[in-house]
């Protein structure tokens, strides 16, 4: 097992030389290969990758960020580990999409605009009212 964390402190070097920090990769992968070494796994595998990504107490988006780490460590890895499997990215279902906007109808922005003015202070009043016509902006 001592081939998986040299080459993880190789890959977060070479990664931070290209200017990327990997806090929360660098976490995330010291966990990944606290699991392959209570597996017993020597080598990064599909298995193994989708094993630890679906724990328990983890969201879908979260275990896909997960799987994603690990997917991009195992890609790097692959070069000079030719027993590493690289997890398919159809693997995981898809990103949950981005919220749809909302966009406030000229009644809407006038009513938000008209309650900022039972604001209790002056300044509040006239700073929301002021914030959310510009906001809105032209139309």
């Amino acid at each position: 097992m001592t081939g998986l964390p040299a080459a993880l402190e190789d890959y977060l070097v070479v990664r931070r030389a290209l200017g990327l920090k990997l806090e929360r990769a660098e976490l995330l992968l010291c966990q990944f290969l606290a699991y392959c070494e209570q597996a017993g796994a020597e080598h990064v595998t599909t298995e193994v990758a989708l094993g630890w990504a679906t724990l328990p107490l983890a969201s879908p988006s979260w275990q896909g960020q997960r799987l994603s780490v690990v997917r991009s460590f195992a890609s790097w890895l692959q070069a000079v580990d030719p027993l590493t499997e690289v997890p398919p990215t159809d693997l995981w279902p898809g990103r949950g999409g981005r919220a749809v906007p909302y966009l406030y109808t000229d009644a809407e922005v006038a009513a938000v605009m008209a309650a900022a003015q039972g604001l209790r202070y002056p300044l509040g009043r006239h700073t929301y009212e002021a914030l959310v016509g510009l906001l809105a902006g032209p139309r």
